[in-house]
């Protein structure tokens, strides 16, 4: 007979690039069964009002909740900022936002206290891990810059090279001047851990210097992890499933294998 340790983690992003959230989750926890729903037909998500985004969000929530999962991840952060409250308020399963265990391992990790993020225009503005990062270490300094274009070259998996590099060069360099001294940077969306590698080598050629990237996809895993065996819900060992929806399947055989790092099987498409 199965217990409560036996439901699935449900994730849910407004896309596809919480897959590298579930790719962590894989990794770390290889015998827990993952229930994805990626809202596909209504991306993006940062151009919506706030209100807009706490009512796609609590319909993915209540598609995955009716999937019987134990415990929700918000993949991205447009809705972590938007709509963790309201769901934490509103759902019968602890919910974890992305915001919050970046932030963690960043103050943890930095020995300068001063910590570099990068994220799209809405994280950005919404000043989600600034306000994290401060009400974990007040002192720590902070300074953060919207990188747009690295989420399409993700997606066209345009991760080395050239063109990239240039890219990286732009915004990291105005990372850099913005604050001295970072020793650490954020990777604030679940877009970047694509590009990690060419990030580490710029982030040293810019500087010097060895810079720590916190994968924000990593961090939430971890978590996830901690959370669940805090309630004794955690499943051990290995076998454990992964089964995706999307609410539009345009490229997603093409793009989703990109970001879960493996063929991501048969995904259905749901209307929600």
């Amino acid at each position: 007979m199965s217990g409560p340790a036996d439901r699935a983690i449900g994730v849910f992003d407004s896309g596809v690039g919480g897959l590298t959230v579930v790719r962590a989750l894989r990794r770390e926890l290889p015998g827990e069964h993952i229930v994805y729903l990626g809202d596909t037909a209504r991306v993006p998500y940062g151009s919506k009002s706030p209100s807009t985004v706490l009512r796609y969000s609590l319909q993915n929530a209540r598609f995955l909740l009716a999937r019987g999962i134990k415990q929700l991840v918000i993949a991205f952060n447009t809705a972590s900022a938007a709509a963790l409250p309201d769901l934490e308020g509103a759902l019968p399963v602890p919910v974890l936002g992305a915001v919050a265990p970046g932030a963690a391992e960043a103050v943890a990790a930095t020995r300068t206290g001063r910590i570099g993020v990068i994220g799209t225009l809405g994280t950005v503005r919404s000043s989600s891990y600034r306000r994290a990062l401060a009400a974990l270490r007040p002192d720590v300094q902070a300074a953060a810059v919207a990188c747009p274009l690295f989420v399409p070259l993700a997606e066209e998996g345009w991760t080395e090279g050239d063109v990239p590099r240039q890219v990286a060069l732009r915004y990291l360099g105005e990372l850099f001047a913005a604050l001295e001294d970072i020793d650490t940077i954020v990777l604030g969306c679940t877009h970047y851990p694509l590009l990690q590698p060419l990030l580490q080598q710029v982030a040293h050629d810019l500087t010097g210097r060895t810079v720590r990237l916190v994968d924000s996809a990593g961090a939430m895993a971890r978590a996830t992890r901690a959370e669940l065996a805090a309630r004794g819900a955690l499943r051990e060992g290995t076998g454990g499933t992964l089964e995706c929806f999307v609410t539009d399947a345009a490229r997603i055989d093409e793009v989703g294998p990109r970001f879960l790092g493996e063929p991501l099987g048969p995904v259905a498409q749901v209307d929600i």
